[in-house]
């Protein structure tokens, strides 16, 4: 490393006095032997002039820690932050890594994608970091395929099976605010990195703190490597090729005269789900022009997440009254979720949860692998899976239909990673998803992926508006068949952890011995399980076959009246989830007192477990 006063190394002039506190002013003093970039050098020197020594302490004294398959934080100065520094520290500690469980890592090498993210005060646009990535890689020699443009999430995964590299980086904060970025890493296998691989890549980044050369810096060394290459054409045209293979009434959909609008957020999805919609024979989606272009401001949003509902979807909405378009698509910003809402009869929307869309995508896949499989025994190798936190909907399908079910932990890393275990034993996963408008059809990527998933609803909407039905009169009839599955999806903000912690704790010892609650709503609870201790009350050895997850909390409960409740701490935002959903069995037609009594112990756990108003917990605005 170049010694201060170097030319081209950080300088020491005018710079204001430490704090004065022994341990913060070590770290500041790391800090500014060790960052290049002057604007996140100048934030530093700001707070400091500014004596905020609360908040120096909390972006310089602690790191980022491995979430749900990466690091997502603020941009901005300091080792809790994301910026050109800690993505530099992250990468050599993931070629450390990797280096030790691959012999082939230099000639496999890394996918590195990005987003459309960037904040100018800390000059970290994505591309940015995406580019400080791929240099950390080339300073060891080891071959890099970095997107030259911005790309969806799932190009990244897409890219690693296809190209037979080693590992993927994706730099995205997905729907997160636009303060954020994060730092996405997916395995050779092409699902998100789960235990032991975050843990061990940690470890290596606290080894490898210290940048190894000035060539780390170098931004434009991918545009003069022989070893760097833009797998971006031939990515786009392999994937467009096999999302073909989704496609079953492409004739069919060039007749449909169903509109569409869509909206992706000012993210990265518009053009790839125009393309998507051709490869399925469909005339392009009817863009809302004021999202349609990248903006990392999220000019028209109050928050870049779909999942959050109409209030989000309102200039979509708009667009389709005027355009006669029945049906909505809404990619989040890195195009890897989809909402999607439909006009009804009376002339209001409806925005499908997670759990509906499931249910509707689910019925489809197994509709058309019946209709090209139709030997019974093919049934028997074919599987569906979703996250413990989401609707039991398919589980009911697996039940009449004959296929498999499972469920993982929360996180399409589970869900990943066993898409790869049951493919390498000669079975077929047609469908999964989570309640947070995740979904994968088919398996040609172990991600959740909203843009094939935009273009399969759309022949979907196509096939059932030839049946004379729309998405919502189908969804009924699928209840009808399988039972209703009424499901309440919400979360309080909090953002202590340690309050989040106590909840926990109280909850744990709800009756001050150590024992759980044993009624919600006034029904009794019949079993707990809680993956962060491993307990389950429903297995005779009390264990829980999910595995233990002691990083992050969550706790189920199953009611005696049928209804599964479930608290969750986010793993990537300051949000503690709730879940409940009431299950009934096929010729139960009764929605209103399903609905009733789902309510009844929604408010129960909220009020009653979380207690929003005592912990200081804001509830979401629904």
């Amino acid at each position: 490393m170049d010694p201060p006063g170097a030319p081209g190394a950080p300088q020491a002039a005018h710079r204001p006095p430490n704090p004065g506190d022994p341990q913060l002013d070590a770290a500041l003093q790391r800090w500014r032997s060790w960052d290049r970039n002057p604007r996140t050098r100048a934030q530093l020197d700001s707070l400091v002039l500014a004596g905020r020594q609360e908040e120096l302490r909390a972006r310089f004294c602690s790191r980022m820690s491995f979430g749900t398959a990466g690091l997502r934080a603020p941009m901005g100065t300091g080792f809790n932050r994301i910026n050109d520094l800690t993505v530099i520290q992250s990468t050599q500690g993931l070629y450390s890594y990797l280096s030790r469980c691959m012999d082939d890592l230099s000639s496999r090498g890394l996918v590195i994608g990005f987003d459309t993210r960037g904040q100018k005060e800390s000059g970290c646009s994505s591309q940015r970091l995406a580019k400080l990535t791929a240099a950390v890689m080339l300073s060891r020699n080891v071959r890099v395929h970095l997107f030259s443009s911005y790309v969806p999430t799932p190009y990244v995964p897409y890219a690693v099976r296809k190209l037979g590299a080693a590992a993927g980086v994706m730099i995205t904060a997905s729907h997160n605010p636009k303060e954020d970025n994060g730092y996405k890493v997916y395995w050779s296998n092409g699902a998100q990195i789960c235990s032991p691989h975050d843990k061990e890549i940690m470890l290596s980044i606290e080894q490898q703190l210290q940048p190894w050369s000035a060539s780390c810096w170098e931004e434009e060394a991918a545009d003069a490597s022989p070893l760097s290459t833009d797998p971006l054409e031939h990515i786009h045209q392999c994937y467009m090729d096999e999302l073909a293979s989704l496609c079953y009434h492409r004739e069919q959909n060039r007749a449909c005269p169903l509109r569409f609008v869509h909206s992706s957020f000012h993210g990265v999805g518009h053009a790839f789900v125009r393309r998507a919609f051709q490869e399925f024979g469909f005339d392009p989606p009817i863009p809302v022009p004021e999202q349609q272009n990248p903006d990392p401001e999220f000019s028209s949003l109050r928050c870049p997440n779909p999942e959050e509902g109409e209030s989000v979807l309102e200039l979509s909405l708009r667009l389709a009254e005027q355009r006669d378009a029945r049906v909505v698509l809404a990619t989040d910003p890195d195009a890897d979720r989809l909402a999607v809402a439909e006009i009804t009869d009376r002339c209001t929307w409806k925005v499908f949860t997670g759990n509906e869309l499931a249910a509707l995508l689910g019925w489809w896949m197994f509709l058309n692998w019946k209709q090209n499989h139709p030997d019974p025994a093919d049934t028997r190798s074919v599987y569906m899976l979703a996250t413990t936190v989401s609707s039991k909907i398919l589980q009911a399908f697996a039940h009449l239909e004959g296929f498999h079910f499972e469920e993982t932990l929360p996180g399409f890393k589970w869900i990943g990673n066993r898409i790869h275990e049951l493919s390498e034993s000669g079975n077929t996963v047609i469908f999964s998803f989570e309640e947070s408008i995740g979904f994968l059809c088919g398996s040609m990527v172990p991600e959740k992926d909203g843009v094939s998933a935009a273009a399969v609803v759309a022949e979907m909407a196509a096939y059932l508006h030839n049946q004379n039905l729309s998405l919502n009169q189908q969804l009924l009839n699928i209840y009808h068949t399988y039972g209703y599955h009424v499901s309440r999806t919400s979360y309080v903000i909090c953002y202590d952890p340690i309050t989040i912690q106590k909840i926990f704790s109280r909850i744990r010892s709800f009756h001050g011995d150590g024992s759980y609650p044993t009624t919600c709503g006034g029904v009794k609870i019949v079993h707990v399980r809680d993956v962060t201790t491993g307990y389950d009350s429903s297995r005779p050895d009390l264990r829980s076959v999910l595995p233990v997850s002691r990083s992050s909390h969550m706790i189920t409960f199953t009611l005696q009246n049928g209804v599964v409740a479930t608290l969750r701490a986010s793993g990537t935002e300051p949000k503690i989830k709730y879940y409940t959903e009431f299950c009934a069995a096929p010729g139960d037609s009764d929605v209103s007192r399903l609905e009733a009594e789902l309510q009844a112990v929604t408010a129960s756990l909220l009020d009653d477990f979380l207690e929003p108003e005592k912990n200081g917990l804001i509830r979401r605005r629904e």
